[in-house]
């Protein structure tokens, strides 16, 4: 399995930012071909200090091909460029093969 993380600072409008994320972004996400699972949160929290991050996506695909042509696709594409209408805080990308514990 291969996960996509979105990672997002603290944006100038917080309540645009979850307005349009849950009205409008998620609803392209819900329909973007690709995805084996996806899962997002408002609630990030620090275990010291005030936590970097305002918001949190990820999703989880087969593979890291399977994610590429995901976010290539034109669905991708306008699920990358819809980001620009309520991320003013910008955001963090990053994507790694996950690996199962033991114990």
């Amino acid at each position: 399995m291969h996960r996509l993380l979105v990672l997002y600072p603290k944006p100038a409008d917080p309540d645009h930012f979850r307005d349009y994320y849950v009205t409008n972004h998620l609803a392209l996400v819900e329909n973007w071909p690709g995805p084996l699972a996806w899962r997002y949160s408002f609630d990030v929290a620090a275990t010291e200090g005030e936590a970097p991050y305002f918001a949190v996506f990820e999703a989880d695909f087969a593979d890291a091909a399977t994610m590429a042509a995901a976010q290539a696709s034109p669905h991708g594409q306008r699920v990358a460029a819809d980001v620009a209408n309520y991320a003013t805080g910008g955001l963090v990308v990053i994507h790694y093969p996950v690996r199962a514990g033991t114990g």
